[in-house]
């Protein structure tokens, strides 16, 4: 099986001016193909050339033979013309684009954005795209590998941020990452001027999350099993129900207990083993996990997600007659500590 391209790979060649005549941008994922297709239409032609030779269509709003017919133009007083199909998950009878891949112009770039889904790749069009230009899946990312999407996106704007920030904005964004990536512009504005690394005292004063009573804070006051702190934490959540909602908190445990379990499956117990197992980018991540290991059996654990889905259903109102849901999370963490 053909080994997968890679967001970096794609970007250092566009950033090279090695282009391909062909770009299908696929998957869940809609922030890679977002930054990929805009970084070929901002930098490909400059203004001037752009007039003539650069074309947006639509899927819902156009057919394949219009795409094929503009990807068949020649560029006018240019090198290139850019031709990008966005939502090209509408596009009916993509397959037919195989006619134009027999023989693609080398003066085309044809960037295809199909969001949402992916083309099979089983069918003779993927192996046809691969065989002259880029199929590209943009995968979700693992709630394991957000602290790492974080720290590379912030270093290449040359700022710091420390581990424990990066795990605010981890749980308080979650996967998505074009709103993660609109958060972290908006900490970049506000840094105090020459200032390059990000606090938690930071995110307190501009995204609004405490740095003391946050699910970071409560998850780790459950790793040492510090009943006093994690107590503490509830009745702040209680009384800040919007900021702090039990169905974000509980994903956050869900999460954390879930890749405990398969923490107990990996061949090494070390911060290297567990890390390879967990699919996280930096081996400290791992400690949280080894710390947990010690308080925690792997028994306690499976029950631990047990109680956590429960909970989760009787927030939904599901055998659940009147607790609210700071009674509901007390009554959790209870549970998770004794």
């Amino acid at each position: 099986m053909a080994k997968e391209t890679t967001y970096e790979e794609i970007a250092r060649d566009l950033k090279n001016r090695i282009y391909k005549p062909v770009y299908y941008l696929m998957g869940e994922e809609s922030y890679y193909i977002d930054r990929i297709s805009e970084y070929i239409a901002q930098t490909v032609l400059n203004e001037n050339e752009k007039e003539f030779n650069q074309t947006i269509l639509y899927g819902a709003d156009t057919d394949i033979a219009t795409i094929i017919n503009a990807a068949k133009r020649y560029p006018m007083m240019s090198k290139y013309q850019v031709v990008i199909v966005k939502e090209a998950q509408g596009v009916k009878n993509i397959d037919e684009l195989s006619y134009y891949l027999q023989k693609p112009l080398e003066s085309t770039i044809l960037v295809l954005c199909h969001k949402h889904g992916v083309l099979d790749r089983r069918k003779k069009l993927a192996a046809e795209i691969e065989k002259v230009g880029v199929l590209f899946e943009s995968k979700k990312i693992k709630d394991a590998q957000l602290a790492g999407f974080i720290t590379s996106y912030l270093k290449r704007k040359s700022i710091e941020i420390e581990p424990k920030a990066s795990e605010m904005m981890a749980e308080f964004v979650g996967t998505d990452l074009s709103r993660m990536a609109g958060e972290l512009e908006k900490l970049i504005i506000t840094l105090p001027k020459g200032q390059k690394r990000i606090t938690p005292e930071q995110i307190e004063q501009n995204i609004g999350i405490s740095k003391d009573y946050n699910n970071y804070e409560l998850r780790n006051a459950l790793i040492i099993k510090d009943v006093f702190k994690a107590n503490q934490i509830i009745k702040y959540f209680e009384e800040n129900p919007k900021t702090n909602p039990l169905q974000m908190t509980l994903s956050v445990l869900f999460n954390f207990f879930s890749n405990l379990m398969l923490a107990y499956y990996a061949p090494e117990k070390s911060e290297q083993g567990i890390a390879a197992q967990l699919g996280l980018k930096s081996p400290w991540q791992s400690k949280d996990y080894l710390a947990a290991m010690r308080k925690y059996s792997g028994v306690k654990v499976m029950q631990i997600i047990g109680e956590i889905r429960y909970c989760d259903a009787k927030s939904k109102g599901v055998g659940n007659s009147s607790l609210g849901d700071g009674e509901l999370l007390r009554e959790l963490v209870y549970k998770i500590l004794h």
